[in-house]
């Protein structure tokens, strides 16, 4: 295996010097602590009372997390990251409306994202949040009575609400194994999560027989993650499926571990990184020792974890396009990971979200968050993308 993450020129062969120099300002602002946290508050308001910030967030923040506004504008983005051997996941990024209106509208937007991925060469996966056609309230209250009938309680309207959530997942993932598109259902906060994971099992007990359709998200910066993915894969032995399952580190940790605080309740959160790290390779291990059975989306942006799934699969034998692994790296990040084990020949997808400005703002909110760490994530891609444009300047 010849592969290094620290090659810019692969890394960035997709991008002009102009949209280098673009990258590393956004980077270099969201450095700045202070300034994001004002930034985060403020954006949202500011986005209601109408005022003309539309354009300069679509030229920054927007441009560089974002495939577009619609699905014909991520049609562009795709188009260009084939050429470099990377595909597209879709995500269709509105987030926080209820209403069954809204959640039926959800599931037809969710049905017509599979439709148009499979008109198209490198579109395999289309993500989906259960909480964008299910009441957080009516989640949390499954979680509460996970070993009631069903996991539904007596009460016969929330049982006939429950059923409507069910036919719309069903309905997803139906026309999902029509078309062969991959539907990669996200993670959601501990408190919800029982109930996204009984009905995640329950697709996958129909739609996986032959094949994987359904995909479920494990967050290993929870303690008990790991021993649910072993549990989730005896379970789909026993059952006769095939086990999907997206592995990723996570996505709430500030806020539960506030909560379990807030509660009294042990914080399902690891205690320190070394622990998530620990539990996310074993988990890369575990599922990739069992692909005959298993299929894994190595969704991490942790260069450790995608070296260790790479290597793995040489000392194995097996081919770098297994049809059963594949690794995923957000749209607009890392792209040294993506861009190089592409390059290798291994299947690898950016994670594209679409939507109009106004309704992906708290997904790129949560962006400027994670990026505001120079030591972390943002001090990594600024001294990849300084490395290649110095080194495009010395040719």
């Amino acid at each position: 295996m010849n592969i290094s993450f620290d090659n810019t020129e692969n890394a960035f062969a997709y991008k002009s010097d102009k949209e280098l120099k673009s990258a590393r300002f956004l980077f270099r602002t969201m450095g700045f602590s202070w300034f994001v946290k004002i930034g985060t508050r403020l954006t949202p308001f500011i986005m209601k009372t109408g005022l003309p910030i539309h354009g300069l967030i679509r030229k920054t923040i927007f441009k560089q997390f974002v495939g577009g506004e619609t699905l014909e504008e991520t049609k562009n983005v795709a188009s260009v990251l084939g050429k470099y051997g990377v595909e597209a996941i879709l995500d269709y990024g509105v987030e926080g409306k209820e209403g069954e209106e809204s959640f039926d509208h959800a599931t037809g937007e969710f049905i017509r994202v599979i439709n148009y991925a499979a008109t198209q060469g490198n579109l395999p996966f289309m993500s989906i949040k259960v909480t964008g056609f299910a009441r957080f309230a009516l989640l949390q209250k499954l979680d509460e009575a996970p070993r009631l009938r069903s996991g539904i309680h007596d009460h016969e309207a929330e049982t006939a609400e429950w059923d409507r959530v069910r036919e719309r997942m069903y309905s997803i993932c139906e026309a999902a194994a029509e078309k062969n598109i991959g539907v990669l259902v996200d993670a959601e906060e501990s408190w919800i999560q029982d109930p996204v994971d009984r009905l995640t099992m329950e697709m996958m007990e129909i739609f996986n027989k032959d094949r994987v359709i359904v995909y479920n998200t494990i967050q290993l910066y929870r303690h008990d993650r790991l021993h649910f993915l072993k549990l989730s894969h005896q379970i789909a032995k026993q059952q006769g499926f095939l086990l999907g399952v997206k592995l990723v580190r996570g996505a709430y940790m500030e806020k539960e571990r506030a909560r379990a605080a807030e509660k009294g309740y042990e914080s399902p959160i690891q205690k320190n990184k070394e622990a998530s790290d620990k539990d996310y390779n074993e988990a890369v291990e575990y599922c990739i020792n069992n692909l005959e059975q298993v299929s894994v989306i190595v969704a991490s942006h942790n260069e450790k974890s995608n070296l260790l799934a790479a290597r793995l699969m040489d000392e194995k034998g097996l081919p770098h396009n297994h049809p059963h692994v594949h690794f995923s790296q957000l749209y607009g990040m890392s792209d040294n990971i993506t861009f190089n084990l592409a390059k290798e020949g291994f299947k690898v997808s950016k994670y594209l979200p679409f939507g109009p400005i106004r309704d992906v703002i708290p997904y790129l909110m949560r962006r400027a968050q994670e990026n505001s760490s120079m030591s972390g994530q943002t001090g990594r891609e600024l001294s990849l993308i300084n490395k290649e444009l110095e080194r495009r300047a010395g040719k």
